[in-house]
C-alpha cells in the first residue's frame, strides 16, 4: 500500500525491536486511531557504529510479527547513504527539498504527515522533525531515560509541534519528567497490549536448541557498557563475571548470559572460565533475540544485570525476581553529570537490591508504592542535571537535600554539582546560595575550599 494524493500519513521512526513493540502495542490499544484511517509507515533506523555489520531489525526473532501492523516498512540508512544516521541531518535550508524528494522516494503523496519519534532530541529523529517542518509530532520512549529530563534544549519549531509522549509504566505511577518543559502530555501504553506483543514475538522466537536439564536458571544481561565509553571493555568483563559469581552464591547452578547485540564475541568467552571456576552451567545465547522472550522462554529464577531497562520489564511484566550489580561506583563515574545514564542508573540502584549484598532468597522486587519511594528523589537528580530547563524542581530538591541527603544518598549527586547549582550539600553551600549566579557560587566554594585546605 503506498501514500496517495491528500492521505495522511504516519510515519513511526524505530531502532529497536523493543521500541518497535512499544509502538505496536500503542497501535493495538488504539493510541492511533483506527487501521485505515492512516497508511502507516514504519522507517527503520540503525544506529549501530558501523551499520554494514550489525544485525538489522529484519534479522531479529519475531521481527514478521511487529512489522505486520504496519502498511508499509522503509530503510533510514539507504535513504540517506553514504552518511551515517547517528551523524548526519540536513541544513535547514535544504529541508523544502528534502522533504519533496522523500515524499517522491518513499511515494508518501502530497497528504499531512504525522511524525512518532523516538529520542526527538538526538538524529535521526531531529533530522525527519527539520524534514517535516509542518508535521505533528508525537514522541514515545521505550526505556526508562523517559523518567529524566530532556537533554537538550530544543527548536522552537520542534517544540510548538509536540503533542504527547508515549510511555510505558515501568515504574508503576512513576511519571516521566521528558518534554515536561513543553507541558507535553504523557500517556501510557497500556500493559496488557505491550504484554501481548511481546508474547507474539516469543512466539515466533525458536527456543533456544540447548536444553538447561534445570529449571528457572539465573539470567544475566550484558548492555554493552564499553561502546558508551561508560566502561573499558576489561572492566565490563569483570561486571560480567560479578554477575556469574553473584548468581552461583545466591544458589544458581544453571546461568544463561544473554549478550548485547552489538557485544563483541570473546564477552563469552571470559564467562566461561568463570563459570568453570564457580562450577555453574553457562549458556550463551547468540541468536538476536529480545531478553523478553528468554525470560518466557526459560522463567529464570533470578534475572540479573547493570542498569538494563529489561530488568525493570522482567519485574513488572512477567513478575521475576531481580537484581543489579555495580552501579554504585557507576555513579560516580559516568560524565558529564547530565548524561542520561544517569536516570537509569540512579533508578536501578534505586529500587532493586544488590545481588552481591543480598542473600538467597531475599533477591525480590517489591513493587508496592514504588513511584512514591522514588520520585523525589528521581525529582532531585532530575534538576540537578538540567536545572535551566526545570526551574519549578528547585524548591523541592532544596527540601530533599536538606533533609533526606546523607551515607546512603550521597552517591547520587557529585559536591561540585551541588555547589554550582548553591544546593544544600555544596561546597560552603551556606554562602554560595546568597549569591546570584551558579558560576559566581562555584568560585567562591573554589576559594573556601582552598583556603581550608591550606590551613590543615
Amino acid at each position: 500500500m503506498t501514500g496517495t494524493s491528500g492521505r495522511r500519513v504516519q510515519l513511526f521512526e524505530v531502532s529497536t525491536l523493543y521500541g518497535a513493540a512499544t509502538l505496536a502495542a500503542a497501535l493495538d490499544a488504539g493510541q492511533f486511531g483506527p487501521r485505515g484511517s492512516a497508511t502507516r509507515v514504519l522507517l527503520l533506523s540503525n544506529n549501530a557504529a558501523v551499520p554494514e555489520v550489525a544485525p538489522g531489525l529484519p534479522e531479529m526473532a519475531g521481527w514478521d510479527a511487529v512489522a505486520a501492523r504496519f502498511d508499509r516498512v522503509l530503510d533510514w540508512n539507504e535513504a540517506i547513504r553514504p552518511f551515517h544516521p547517528g551523524d548526519w541531518r540536513p541544513l535547514d535550508r535544504d529541508a523544502v527539498l528534502w522533504q519533496r524528494l522523500l515524499r517522491r522516494y518513499w511515494e508518501l503523496g502530497d497528504g499531512p504527515v504525522e511524525l512518532v519519534l523516538e529520542s526527538v532530541h538526538a538524529v535521526p529523529a531531529a533530522a525527519l522533525a527539520v524534514i517535516f517542518s509542518d508535521a505533528d509530532i508525537h514522541v514515545y520512549a521505550d526505556g526508562l531515560m523517559s523518567y529524566g529530563p530532556t537533554r537538550d534544549r530544543l527548536p522552537a519549531n520542534t517544540a510548538v509541534r509536540l503533542r504527547r509522549l508515549l510511555h510505558l509504566d515501568l515504574v508503576p505511577g512513576l511519571r516521566p519528567l521528558l518534554l515536561s518543559e513543553y507541558d507535553t502530555p504523557a500517556e501510557t501504553v497500556p500493559g496488557d497490549a505491550f504484554r501481548a506483543v511481546l508474547d507474539e514475538i516469543t512466539a515466533a522466537t525458536p527456543r533456544p536448541g540447548q536444553e538447561l536439564g534445570v529449571e528457572r536458571p539465573a539470567v544475566l544481561l550484558g548492555q554493552y557498557l564499553a561502546a558508551l565509553d561508560i566502561l573499558t571493555q576489561d572492566e565490563e568483563e569483570a561486571l560480567h563475571e560479578r554477575m556469574l559469581r553473584g548468581a552461583a552464591v545466591a544458589g544458581f547452578r544453571s546461568v544463561v548470559f544473554k549478550p548485547h547485540p552489538t557485544a563483541p564475541a570473546h564477552y563469552s568467552k571470559v564467562l566461561e572460565k568463570a563459570a568453570a571456576e564457580a562450577g555453574v552451567r553457562l549458556t550463551v545465547l547468540d541468536t538476536p533475540m529480545l531478553a523478553e522472550s528468554v525470560f518466557a522462554h526459560y522463567r529464570p529464577g533470578l534475572v540479573v544485570g547493570c542498569f538494563s531497562t529489561a530488568l525493570l520489564t522482567a519485574s513488572v511484566y512477567y513478575g521475576l525476581p531481580v537484581a543489579r550489580v555495580g552501579t554504585e561506583p557507576l555513579l560516580e563515574r559516568i560524565t558529564p553529570y547530565q548524561n542520561s545514564n544517569r536516570v537509569p542508573l540512579t533508578l536501578v540502584d534505586a529500587l532493586l537490591p544488590d545481588l552481591e549484598v543480598a542473600q538467597k532468597g531475599e533477591v525480590v522486587t517489591e513493587r508496592a508504592e514504588l513511584a512514591q519511594s522514588v520520585a523525589p528523589l528521581l525529582r532531585t537528580v532530575g534538576y540537578c542535571m538540567q536545572a535551566k530547563t526545570n526551574p519549578g524542581l528547585r524548591p523541592e530538591a532544596e527540601r530533599w537535600l536538606a533533609t533526606r541527603l546523607g551515607p546512603e544518598t550521597n552517591r547520587y549527586f557529585k559536591r561540585a554539582r551541588l555547589t554550582a547549582l548553591a544546593l544544600p550539600g555544596g561546597f560552603g553551600s551556606h554562602l554560595a546560595r546568597q549569591l546570584p549566579g551558579s558560576a559566581a557560587a562555584l568560585r567562591v566554594a573554589r576559594r573556601v575550599r582552598k583556603a581550608t585546605r591550606a590551613k590543615r
